[in-house]
Order: structure tokens, then sequence, then C-alpha cells
């Protein structure tokens, strides 16, 4: 890949109190290759547009909105789509992720090393929400790496770099949680090898706004079922 630019996909839905503080947090890194910051907003009633809207008048960020309050994968797949950029990756808005570790994600794939990285969180203080939280995310680690004979510490992160090309193939159909065991399951029913990253992450609690629950993690087991199921019927 020559010269290659990065599209950083960011859903939101209602994120007031951390939209802009994300943004400008990630517009102060300096990005290796030339990044399209792509803001696609879910429905969001609280107002929280309204805190970028320089950054939207300004070109820094490019702004598209759902009609109405579909799901996090709905928003995502719609990013994908409208991507500019030959790389693609995802950054929450809401303060758990630090943008600074998007230069250390992108080495391997940019040296060649790698066509997918996902940055790895590593649990401990600050990063572990709860006991349950950690171990739920071990389990499904642990899940995908015995289905699709691979190994991996952490497939529900949000930091995942790929080609945009391949983000297409993959064809996300999730609209929940559920989404990242999806795309994790078909990255590698497609045998794609995946590069783990270490990276920083601070949890939120449910004060916070935590909203994943432990049966979004029962549906991502089921998912990576699912695709294991139908890459052995084929």
């Amino acid at each position: 890949m020559t010269s290659p630019s990065l599209t950083i996909v960011m859903p939101v839905y209602n994120e007031r109190d951390t939209l802009r503080t994300a943004l400008d947090r990630l517009l102060a890194v300096t990005m290796p290759l030339p990044t399209e910051v792509l803001i696609v907003d879910d429905g969001s009633t609280d107002g929280c547009l309204e805190t970028i809207k320089d950054l939207v008048d300004d070109g820094k960020v490019r702004l598209l909105q759902q009609p109405r309050n579909q799901g996090k994968g709905s928003a995502l797949r719609r990013g994908i789509a409208e991507a500019t950029g030959e790389l693609l990756t995802i950054l929450d808005a809401d303060l758990e992720y630090d943008p600074a570790d998007f230069p250390a994600l992108l080495e391997p794939v940019l040296a060649g090393d790698a066509n997918v990285a996902y940055g790895a969180r590593s649990y401990g203080g600050h990063a572990a929400y709860s006991f349950w939280f950690v171990l739920g995310n071990k389990g499904l680690a642990l899940w995908a790496s015995f289905l699709f004979d691979a190994w991996l510490t952490d497939i529900e992160t949000c930091l995942k770099v790929a080609p945009t090309e391949l983000w297409r193939k993959v064809d996300l159909q999730s609209n929940g949680f559920g989404i990242e065991a999806e795309v994790t399951g078909k990255l590698l029913a497609m045998q794609e090898r995946i590069f783990e990253v270490p990276i920083s992450y601070r949890a939120r609690g449910r004060e916070e706004g935590k909203k994943i629950q432990w049966t979004d993690g029962v549906a991502a087991l089921w998912i990576l079922l699912k695709i294991r199921l139908r890459g052995r019927a084929r």
C-alpha cells in the first residue's frame, strides 16, 4: 500500500459530556498518515453535536447523521460505507480509549507486518471495571481463540485497524455490542491473522454511562459459534 490514508469512525449517541473532549484529544495526536475523522451520530437527542459545531464547520471532522437511533452497528456500517481512507479504525466517544495509542497501533500495518491490528487492553487498577467484566472479556477472547485456532487476548477492544475494503468485505450485520465479536469471528474465518498491540484503557462505571450487560457477552459467544459453524458448513 503506497501512502495510505486513514479514516477514524466515531459512532456517537448522546455523548454530550465526553464528545468534545474525545475529539480534542484525538485531533491533538500527530498521526503518521493523512487522517479523516468521521463522526456518525446515531440520532442523539442531548445536543452533543452543538459542542463540536466549530470542528465540523472548520472541516476538522466530517459529520454524518442517522435519521433515528439504530444502534452502534448501524452507525459503524454507515461510517464504513462512506469512509474515504484506505485504512479504517474506530474510536468511541466515551474517553475509555486513548487516541495517543493510534500511532503504535498503526505501526505493524504500515510496516507490512500485519493486515489487521487490534489494541489489546491490560486490566489492572483503573482499567478493571469489575471482576465479572474482566472475566467476561477474557472468556470471550479464549472462546474465539479456541473456535478459530488462534490466540487473542482481547476481541472486544474498540481499537481495530484494517484496510477499509476488508471492513466492507466483512459485511457486518449486528446492530448492538455483538458487532465486536462479529468482526473478529469473520476476520478469523477469512484466515486473517490479527496482530495485537498493547494499549491503555480506562473503564467507565455504570454511573458514568457504561451500557454493556452480561447478556451482550452471551450473545457474543453465540455469534462467534455461528460464524465458526457456517465456516465448517462451507
